[in-house]
């Protein structure tokens, strides 16, 4: 553990034309310098690891299929996010915090230490913290994170199994000839993209629920429900009916990416909000129930918003 961030793994493809481990590195992240891949490997941040053995590699280490390379991440000059997680709940077993909009739970490319997970390890002391369900960067909301290796299993398999139900509210365009179906299935696979999401033909393997709760003249907010778990299920969704949620910068179109170090518009934050998470405890056999504190944009043209269902 380094800051409270444990080390990242990376296993060497069978095929490549790579003659070292480190040519790999700079094609597999090329987010990060060749003189920052050198710096890492000269601390010895940057081994193999075979058998349970750990060996320090330089850059003329030469490639080797198979090879599994352990390295801890860095950024220079990380900028802090100016928001901060609430945490709700704590007991021996697991943590429910509450995410804002824009800070990471583990870390990615450019976040390391601004990341829910990072923050939470140094508050909580907590090394063996880890998050047993995913939710963006750009998305608020309800985060479980368990904190023993022993019992983690059983908190995983709440979401693995479907046994933890989730719900989101969104906000998206609305018009007076909508028609929304309840249930909305449909089959995603990844995009030619890296960052998205595509609806493909084929046998729907993702499904969501989904209500209005409110409109005005030309927005509404969704009560959305995953009962699966894929990869921007709800924001493809969405995007997919022709209702992309507010300031989506990937759905429907992706926009220019901010340039490396640059701050994200914190004026406009996705409006998509994991808002309430409910289980049975595993271990307890207690029902859980949470409510994200975490708030959503006032409706455009609120004043003629009207609630439509409780």
């Amino acid at each position: 553990m380094t800051d409270a961030v444990g080390p990242s793994w990376v296993a060497l493809p069978q095929a490549g034309s790579w003659f070292t481990v480190l040519g790999f590195l700079l094609d597999r992240f090329p987010h990060v310098a060749e003189a920052e891949w050198r710096e890492r490997m000269q601390r010895g941040e940057v081994l193999s690891v075979q058998a349970e053995h750990l060996q320090t590699l330089n850059p003329l280490s030469p490639y080797a299929a198979g090879l599994r390379v352990r390295y801890l991440r860095h950024v220079a000059q990380e900028a802090r996010i100016p928001f901060e997680a609430q945490l709700l709940f704590e007991d021996a077993h697991i943590v429910v915090a509450d995410k804002p909009h824009f800070l990471p739970v583990t870390p990615s490319g450019h976040y390391v230490q601004e990341t829910l997970l990072a923050r939470l390890r140094q508050a909580l002391q907590c090394d063996t913290l880890a998050p047993m369900h995913r939710l963006d960067r750009d998305t608020a909301g309800l985060v479980l994170l368990s904190k023993q290796v022993a019992t983690r299993g059983a908190y995983h398999a709440l979401f693995s199994q479907r046994q933890a139900q989730k719900i989101y509210h969104a906000v998206a365009p609305w018009h007076s000839g909508l028609v929304l179906t309840p249930l909305r299935s449909s089959r995603l696979e990844t995009a030619a993209h890296f960052m998205q999401m595509q609806e493909s033909p084929g046998e729907p393997n993702a499904h969501t629920r989904m209500r209005v709760l409110e409109h005005s003249a030309h927005w509404a907010r969704y009560e959305l429900q995953p009962i699966t778990g894929k990869r921007h299920q709800l924001r493809v969704h969405m995007a997919a009916l022709g209702l992309p949620i507010r300031f989506d910068g990937i759905y429907p179109v992706l926009t220019p990416a901010p340039l490396p170090g640059s701050a994200p518009d914190y004026s406009r934050p996705l409006q998509l909000l994991a808002k309430e998470l409910c289980f049975t405890d595993p271990l307890s056999g207690q029902e859980r129930s949470f409510i994200s504190r975490q708030q959503l944009l006032p409706l455009p043209e609120a004043a003629l918003a009207r609630v439509l269902a409780p």
